[in-house]
C-alpha cells in the first residue's frame, strides 16, 4: 500500500516534537520521494532542514533550505534556517544576506533583528581585525564594488560589509564623512540589482535613529529619485527602497530610537515641509503609468502606515486631512481601475484592496461630521464626473470606484449607492452584451448586497439576470462572480430566491464547481478568491462541507489564498472553516416544544446526519491533518484593517473547535496556535475574545506553559484566563480556566505573582464555595499552588478574613480530590507562616477532628498532608505541641510511627516519627525505652 506524503509529514512532525530527529528525517525523506505537490515539497524540505540543524549537519540543512526556497522564494522559515546553517558553516556574509531578507519581510521580528545584530558584530570584528585604517577600508569596499572586473564573491563580501558598517553609528558616520552617499548613489546608478540592494540597505542603516543625517541623505538623493527607484518592477528592490523611505519618515516624525542627532542637534529642522513633499510624491506615484504594480503597492503601504493617527487620543489628524484634500481622487482612481481594460495602470493582485484599506483608514481617522461630509462630497463629485451615458468605459470606472469604496469604508460606500441611478446602472450593466460590463457590474452587485436594504432591490431587479449570466456565459471570471452573487442573495433575508431554489436542490454540484475554480492556478487569484466566497456560503450545507474537507487540493489552495492580504478572502476562509467545524451558535431545541410543534403540524427543523458530533469530529481531524492551524496563524498576522473584528471572532470559533480533543492540542501548539490565540483573546468582539480565551484555557490546562507559550508570552495568557472566572461565563469555561491557572501557578512564583496582581484571588476563592464538585476541586487545587506565593500567605495571615477557615473546612470534605488540594494548601501555609499554626486552632472548633481524620485517611496523599500539617503545628510552638499531645492525636502518631518500614508508605511513617521526635525534644513525651 502506497504511503501518504501528508501522513508521513505529520509523522515526521511528531518525531521532531519528541526530539527524535533521525526518525523525523526518515519520515520527511520518504514523503519527499512520494510527494508531487510543489507547496508540500517546500514544507518537507524546510522541515528536514530543521532536523539537520538539530543534528548539527549544517551543510545538509543549508541544502534543504535552498531547495525549499527554489520552490517558494519568500518562505521566511526556510530563509531563516538557511541563515542559521550558513552562520554555523562560517559563511557569515551569506548568512547575513538571508537574515537581512527575513528582517525586510518581518521588520518587527525580534529573532531576526537579534540575528542581524549578532552577525553584523561578527562580520565587523572580522573586518576590523588587523585591517587597514577605517576610512581606507570604506574606500576599499567602494573600489571593489564599483570595479566591474572584481570577483563576484569579493563584491558580495564588500556589499555585506558595507551594510553592516551602515548599521553601526560609528561606521555610518564614517561612510557619511568620506563622500559615502555620493558613492552609494553611483552603486545605484550601475543598475546591478545586487549593488542597488546593498546601497539602499546601507543608506537605511545610516538613516536609522539620526534625524540630521536622514534629512541630509533625503535632500542629497532627492525624493523624486527615491520614488523612481521604488517604482521598479523588481520586488526586492522596491521593498528595500520602501524600507529606506519608512526609516527616513520615522526620523522626520521623531519615531524610533532617537539616540543620535549629530552636530546639527541645536538646529531646529523643519520636518513638516519634507514630510509633505514625501506625501505628495507618494500620491503622485499612485496614478503614474511609469510606476510598477510593486511600486504602487509600496506607495500605498507607506501612506497606510504613516498618514492615519496611531492613537485616536492624539487630536492632530492634519496629515489625513492633507491627503484627502490633495490625494483622495488619486486613491479613488486606483480603486476604479479595471485590470481587463487596456488603459489600466500596472497593478498587482493586492493593489486595489490595499487602496480600499487606505480609504477605510482615512475615513476612520476623521474626527467630526463636517470632515466626513467633505470626504463624501469629494467622492460623489469625482464619481459623478466619470458617469457618461455616451461613454460606457468611463461609466464602468465609476461603478468600479463604488465597488472599491464598499470594500473600504462600507458606510460611505452604502451612501454612494444611494446616488441617483447608481443601483439601476449596475443592474442594467448586468444585461449588457459586453463581458467587461457584466464582470464589473456583477462584482459591484455582490459588494452592494451586503446591506439587506440593497439586497432587496437587487433581488427584485437583478436575480433573473444573474441566473441568465451564470447559465449562458462561457467566461469563467463572470460565471464565478454570478454564482457568488446568487449565493449571497440567497442567504440575505431568506427570500424565495434562496440558494437551494437556484441550485435546484444540488448545492454539491455548485460546490464542486467552486472547488475546481479554487484549484485552477491558471485562473488569476482575484477570480479564485470568489470561489472561496462561494464556498463560504455553500458550506452551510452539511453534504458540501463533508465533501470539501475530503478534497485535499481544494483545502491547500484555500489555505494558500488565506495568506494574501485580502479582507474578503480572510473573512470567507474563516466563514467556510466555521461551517466545516460547526462552530457557529445553534439554538438548543427544547424536547417539549418540539413535541408540541409536531402535534400542531408545524415544521420542525431536524439536524442533518452529517452535522452530528461524530461527523464534526472527523472533519476537525481532517482539517488538522491538512494544516489548518498554520493557515489560521498566518491569517491572525494580517494587518488590522484587513483582519476585521468579525474575522477574528470566526477564527477564534474555529480554534475553539480544533481544541476540543485534548489529543489534538499538542499539534495546535506545535504549529503556533497558542501564540496566535493571544491577540484574538485581547482584541475583537466580546464573543470572539471569550471563544479565544476558552481555547487558550483548553491549551493551558494540559500543556507545558514553557512550550505552549515560551518566554514572556505566558504572562499575556493570564488575563484572558481570568476573564473566564465570571458568573456570566458557563461552567466549562470556569472549570478549564481554573485548570489553566492551576497549571500556570505551579510553574513559577513570577506567574503566581502575575495571577495575584490581576486580582484573580477573590474569584478563585468564590469558586471554592461552589456547590459544583469539579469547580470547587479545581479552585482549591489552584489555591494550593498559589499559597506558595508570599503575598498570598500574608493575605491568609491578615486579620478579618475567613480564608484559613475555608481551607480547614475543605479538608473535612468527603470529596477526596478536594481534600488532597485543601490539605496540600494547609500544609504549605503552616510550613511557611508560624502565625497560621496557632490561627488554625482558632478559626473553627472542628479543626482537631478534621486533622485527626486527615491523619487516619485511607488515601495516602491525604494522610501524608495531614501528618505534615501536624508536624508544622508541633514545630511552630511548644504550647501548641503540648495541646496536641493531650489529645487522641498522640495515639494516632504513635500507631503510625510504630509500623514496620514499608517502601510504599515510608514517607508517611517517617513524618509520624518526626512528629514524635519533636515532642520528645520538647520533653512532652519520653522515649519508648524510658516509658
Amino acid at each position: 500500500q502506497m504511503e501518504d506524503p501528508i501522513q508521513l509529514k505529520e509523522e515526521g512532525n511528531k518525531y521532531f516534537q519528541a526530539s527524535d530527529y533521525e526518525k523525523a528525517v526518515q519520515s520527511y525523506t520518504r514523503a519527499i520521494k512520494l510527494n508531487k505537490d510543489k507547496a508540500l515539497q517546500a514544507v518537507l524540505y524546510r522541515n528536514r532542514a530543521a532536523c539537520f540543524l538539530k543534528k548539527e549537519e549544517y551543510a545538509k540543512a543549508a541544502s534543504d533550505a535552498s531547495r525549499a526556497l527554489d520552490i517558494n522564494t519568500s518562505d521566511i522559515k526556510a530563509l531563516y534556517r538557511r541563515s542559521q546553517a550558513l552562520e554555523k558553516l562560517g559563511k557569515l556574509d551569506q548568512a547575513f544576506k538571508d537574515a537581512q531578507k527575513c528582517a525586510t519581510i518581518e521588520p518587527h521580528n525580534r529573532s531576526f533583528q537579534e540575528t542581524l545584530r549578532r552577525l553584523g558584530a561578527n562580520i565587523q570584528e572580522k573586518v576590523t581585525a588587523g585591517g587597514p585604517a577605517p576610512h581606507t577600508r570604506v574606500q576599499k569596499m567602494f573600489e571593489i564594488l564599483l570595479d566591474e572586473n572584481s570577483e563576484k564573491e569579493k563584491r558580495e563580501k564588500a556589499a555585506n560589509n558595507l551594510i553592516v558598517l551602515g548599521r553601526e553609528e560609528a561606521g555610518a558616520e564614517r561612510i557619511f564623512q568620506n563622500n559615502g552617499v555620493s558613492l552609494l548613489l553611483q552603486l545605484i546608478e550601475t543598475k546591478d540589482p545586487e549593488l542597488i540592494l546593498a546601497a539602499v540597505r546601507t543608506l537605511s542603516g545610516m538613516c536609522t535613529g539620526h534625524k540630521a543625517r536622514a534629512t541630509a541623505i533625503l535632500h542629497y538623493l532627492g525624493i523624486d529619485n527615491i520614488c523612481m527607484w521604488m517604482s521598479v518592477s523588481n520586488e526586492e528592490i522596491s521593498l528595500a527602497v520602501c524600507s529606506l523611505l519608512q526609516t527616513i519618515s520615522d526620523c522626520l516624525l521623531g519615531q524610533g530610537k532617537e539616540e543620535h542627532h549629530g552636530k546639527e542637534e541645536a538646529v531646529v529642522l523643519d520636518t513638516k515641509k519634507d514630510l509633505r513633499m514625501i506625501t505628495m510624491r507618494l500620491l503622485d506615484m499612485l496614478v503614474s503609468k511609469k510606476v510598477s504594480g510593486q511600486g504602487r503597492d509600496q506607495a500605498l503601504n507607506l501612506l497606510n502606515k504613516n498618514i492615519p493617527r496611531k492613537d485616536l487620543k492624539d487630536h492632530d489628524n492634519s496629515r489625513t486631512i492633507f491627503v484627502i484634500d490633495n490625494g483622495l481622487k488619486k486613491i479613488l482612481k486606483v480603486v476604479g481601475q479595471i485590470p481587463e481594460m487596456p488603459d489600466c495602470l500596472p497593478l498587482t493582485e493586492n493593489t486595489q484592496l490595499t487602496a480600499s484599506v487606505l480609504l477605510n483608514k482615512l475615513y476612520d481617522d476623521l474626527r467630526c461630521d463636517p470632515e466626513r461630509d467633505n470626504y463624501r462630497l469629494i467622492c460623489e463629485e469625482y464619481i459623478k464626473s466619470k458617469i457618461d451615458p455616451q461613454n460606457m468605459d468611463k461609466t464602468l470606472h465609476a461603478i468600479q470606484m463604488v465597488s472599491g469604496v464598499l470594500q473600504g469604508p462600507f458606510d460611505l460606500g452604502n451612501k454612494l449607492l444611494g446616488m441617483k441611478g447608481i443601483m439601476e446602472m449596475m443592474v442594467a450593466l448586468c444585461g449588457s452584451e459586453r463581458e467587461i460590463d457584466q464582470l464589473v457590474a456583477v462584482e459591484a452587485l455582490i459588494h452592494a448586497s451586503t446591506k439587506l436594504s440593497r439586497a432587496t432591490f437587487i433581488i427584485s431587479n437583478g436575480v433573473t439576470l444573474l441566473k441568465e449570466i451564470y447559465k449562458k456565459t462561457k467566461n469563467e471570471k463572470i460565471k464565478i462572480r454570478a454564482l457568488v452573487g446568487l449565493c449571497k442573495l440567497g442567504s440575505a433575508g431568506g427570500t424565495d430566491y434562496g440558494l437551494r431554489q437556484f441550485a435546484e436542490g444540488s448545492t454539491e454540484k455548485l460546490a464542486k464547481q467552486c472547488r475546481k475554480w479554487l484549484c485552477n492556478t491558471s485562473i488569476d487569484a482575484r477570480t479564485r478568491k470568489w470561489a472561496v466566497e462561494g464556498l463560504a456560503y455553500l458550506t452551510l450545507d452539511a453534504d458540501v462541507k463533508d465533501d470539501f474537507v475530503e478534497d485535499e487540493p481544494a483545502l491547500q489552495a484555500m489555505f494558500e489564498l488565506a495568506k494574501t492580504s485580502d479582507k474578503t478572502i480572510l473573512y470567507s476562509v474563516a466563514s467556510a472553516l466555521v461551517n466545516c467545524t460547526n462552530s457557529y451558535d445553534t439554538k438548543e431545541l427544547v424536547p417539549e416544544l418540539v413535541q408540541l410543534a409536531r402535534f400542531s403540524k408545524q415544521h420542525v427543523p431536524e439536524e442533518h446526519p452529517k452535522d452530528k458530533k461524530d461527523f464534526v469530529v472527523k472533519r476537525v481531524k481532517r482539517l488538522l491533518k491538512a494544516g489548518v492551524v498554520s493557515a489560521l496563524t498566518c491569517m491572525v498576522k494580517a494587518d488590522s484593517a484587513i483582519l476585521t473584528d468579525q474575522s477574528k471572532e470566526l477564527i477564534a470559533r474555529v480554534f475553539l473547535a480544533l481544541c476540543e480533543d485534548p489529543k489534538d492540542r499538542g499539534i495546535i501548539v506545535a504549529q503556533g496556535g497558542g501564540k496566535a490565540l493571544i491577540p484574538l483573546a485581547v482584541e475583537g468582539t466580546e464573543v470572539g475574545k471569550i471563544k479565544a480565551s476558552h481555547a487558550l484555557a483548553k491549551i493551558a490546562a494540559i500543556s507545558n506553559p514553557d512550550i505552549a507559550f515560551p518566554g514572556e508570552r505566558v504572562y499575556e495568557v493570564v488575563r484572558p484566563l481570568i476573564s473566564l472566572l465570571n458568573t456570566e461565563r458557563d461552567g466549562l469555561q470556569n472549570y478549564e480556566a481554573l485548570l489553566g491557572l492551576t497549571n500556570f501557578s505551579g510553574r513559577s512564583d513570577k506567574l503566581r505573582m502575575k495571577i495575584v496582581k490581576e486580582r484573580a484571588l477573590p474569584d478563585i476563592e468564590n469558586y471554592m464555595f461552589e456547590n459544583h464538585d469539579q469547580l470547587r476541586q479545581a479552585a482549591t487545587e489552584c489555591m494550593c499552588n498559589l499559597v506558595g506565593n508570599k503575598e498570598v500567605q500574608e493575605r491568609f495571615v491578615a486579620d478579618g478574613n475567613d480564608r484559613l477557615k475555608l481551607v480547614v473546612l475543605l479538608c473535612g470534605e468527603d470529596d477526596e480530590k478536594v481534600q488532597v488540594a485543601a490539605a496540600g494548601a494547609l500544609a504549605m501555609l503552616t510550613a511557611a507562616q508560624k502565625k497560621l499554626c496557632s490561627k488554625m486552632t482558632e478559626v473553627t472548633t472542628q479543626w482537631l477532628e478534621i486533622l485527626q481524620r486527615l491523619c487516619l485517611h485511607d488515601n495516602m496523599k491525604v494522610q501524608h498532608r495531614g501528618l505534615v500539617i501536624t508536624f508544622n503545628l508541633i514545630s511552630a510552638d511548644k504550647e501548641l505541641a503540648k495541646k496536641l499531645v493531650e489529645t487522641e492525636l498522640l495515639e494516632i502518631l504513635t500507631y503510625i510511627g510504630k509500623k514496620e518500614d514499608d517502601p510504599k508508605k515510608q514517607h508517611i511513617i517517617n513524618t509520624a516519627r518526626d512528629c514524635l521526635t519533636k515532642c520528645m525534644d520538647y520533653g512532652l513525651i519520653k522515649p519508648l525505652s524510658q516509658a
